[in-house]
């Protein structure tokens, strides 16, 4: 099979960040390539500057033997790359066959041929064997036909190239094993087909060859059926592992004799992550454990009732509660931050005074407000307590740096004197100073009798601050290692699925 695609050398910068440096990909007529990392390794980054959306700073881009330079994706459409992303990026206040054709519509001195149009459409489904009413709404199909859809659409515009954006993430095992069977068929039919995805199971079922990057660099290039899963979890964490390194016996773990403050029982929420058991203790670091997409967010947004679970109970102190919003989770002794602390954590424009105080004033309700004074000798404690460098209080919590900008989110959540807190990638994106200070106060808070639910995506980070981890693989809960049994070998076992061999 000739190379269709061939990215050589690509380099991309973004203010502060190396995106890519160096990257090679190639994708082949007839293949479907899996294109893999962890967060931040470069996946996204990649294919904006394959299909247009960034230029590439440094590299060529090669497609059907001719350079390319595609300044739109609209470029990369005309070329015939086309990419379907895992929220499909169509109307769904249209029909079917006005989404398949839509910017590209027959017809003629501004009338449209909708005879054209429903034939277009219809041969552009009968390529997927899929067989519906094209002028349904696309809005009120299910998101598996949405990205048929979506595929069928990128098939109209005699794609040779599709790119498929993490399409199974909001599948069922049913349409996974649907999808899967397009995919071959297009694969026969000679497109060449990049397939990004976090879920290993599939990488074997469905590739042909696969590539790794890893913090914008590329790791290598290879044939899926010569990599074994626990080289490839290897290779995606940087870290080498035999599989002579895995001890047995250590899916159980000790059961600690103590009650725990917060005890989850079958709780799961269908596509998020299938049911869990857990449980917290006072005074303990429980890790949660496994690659991108495992469930391991999902398991904490339900702990903290962000997403509604559609199973399972929570029960505090050997209590059952309800909770059904973050306003329950906080009145009940939890708190949660976000790994996302841009988006979800820090109110960019408010002082860090008021980023500080608003959880403990949503805490207390409107008619109990804090005064001015309480407000200001809580920042003047906790400032102190988690040393966060800031000029005072009032200065804008968007001009401090990233990690004193996770200080002042860990104050806001300390300042309700939670039972249970849940960090979610607590170090990303900070240096290696403010790295070993938040794993300090980690440490502070086990020390003052808090349970804390720990992720973290660097394995030797989550070994080094927690006494028990849950491992999650593909949505499921898969093994609990504590003791003699936590180690990075072990966990990288259990991420991969090895130890069930």
């Amino acid at each position: 099979m000739a190379d269709l695609l061939e990215l050589r050398g690509i380099g991309k910068r973004f203010p502060g960040v190396v995106a890519l440096q160096g990257v090679d990909f190639t994708v082949r007529a007839g293949e479907i390539h899996a294109l893999l990392g962890e967060n931040g390794a470069g996946k996204s980054t990649l294919i904006k500057v394959l299909t247009g959306v960034h230029p590439a700073d440094a590299g060529e881009i090669r497609f059907g033997g001719q350079l390319i330079r595609p300044g739109a994706p609209k470029d990369a459409e005309r070329l015939g790359i086309s990419t379907v992303y895992q929220e499909v990026n169509l109307v769904p206040s249209l029909s079917i066959a006005e989404n398949i054709t839509l910017g590209r519509q027959p017809g003629r001195g501004g009338f449209l041929n909708w005879r054209a149009i429903r034939r277009r459409a219809r041969a552009a489904l009968a390529r997927l064997e899929v067989d519906c009413d094209v002028d349904a709404e696309l809005g009120s199909l299910s998101v598996a036909l949405q990205q048929m859809v979506a595929i069928a659409r990128a098939l109209d515009t005699s794609a040779r190239l599709l790119v498929l954006d993490e399409p199974t993430a909001s599948l069922d095992e049913k349409e996974v094993a649907e999808l899967f069977t397009i995919m071959r068929k297009l694969r026969a039919d000679g497109l060449g087909i990049v397939f990004v995805t976090h879920f290993l199971d599939q990488v074997y079922a469905v590739t042909d060859r696969l590539t790794i990057l890893r913090n914008g660099q590329l790791v290598g290039e290879y044939a899926t059926a010569d990599l074994t899963r626990l080289a490839l979890v290897g290779k995606m964490l940087g870290r080498e592992v035999s599989a002579a390194d895995f001890s047995p016996g250590v899916v159980a773990a000790r059961p600690d004799q103590t009650a725990p403050i917060l005890t989850a029982s079958k709780l799961g929420r269908s596509g998020a992550i299938a049911p869990v058991d857990l449980a917290m203790h006072a005074g303990e670091v429980t890790g949660l454990g496994g690659l991108l997409g495992s469930g391991r967010t999902e398991t904490a947004r339900l702990l903290f009732g962000i997403d509604a679970a559609d199973s399972g109970r929570i029960e505090i102190k050997g209590a059952p509660v309800a909770i059904d919003s973050p306003r329950d989770a906080v009145r009940l002794g939890l708190a949660f931050c976000s790994e996302d602390r841009k988006a979800e954590g820090i109110l960019p424009n408010l002082s860090v005074r008021e980023n500080l105080i608003v959880a403990l004033q949503g805490k207390r309700g409107a008619l109990r407000a804090l005064s001015r004074a309480e407000q200001a000798q809580l920042c003047d404690h906790y400032i102190k307590a988690l040393r966060i460098k800031t000029a005072d209080a009032e200065t804008p919590i968007k001009n401090l740096s990233g990690g004193n900008q996770q200080k002042v989110l860990l104050a806001r959540w300390l300042a309700t004197r939670p039972a249970v807190i849940i960090l979610d990638e607590p170090t990303r994106g900070i240096d290696i100073g403010a790295k070993q200070e938040i794993e300090q106060l980690i440490a502070k808070l086990r020390a003052d009798g808090l349970a804390v639910l720990f992720i973290s995506s660097e394995i030797d980070e989550v070994v080094r601050n927690c006494s028990r981890v849950l491992v999650l693989r593909e949505r499921r809960l898969t093994g609990e290692v504590a003791g003699a049994g936590l180690s990075s070998e072990n966990l990288m076992h259990l991420m991969a699925g090895t130890h069930e061999n």
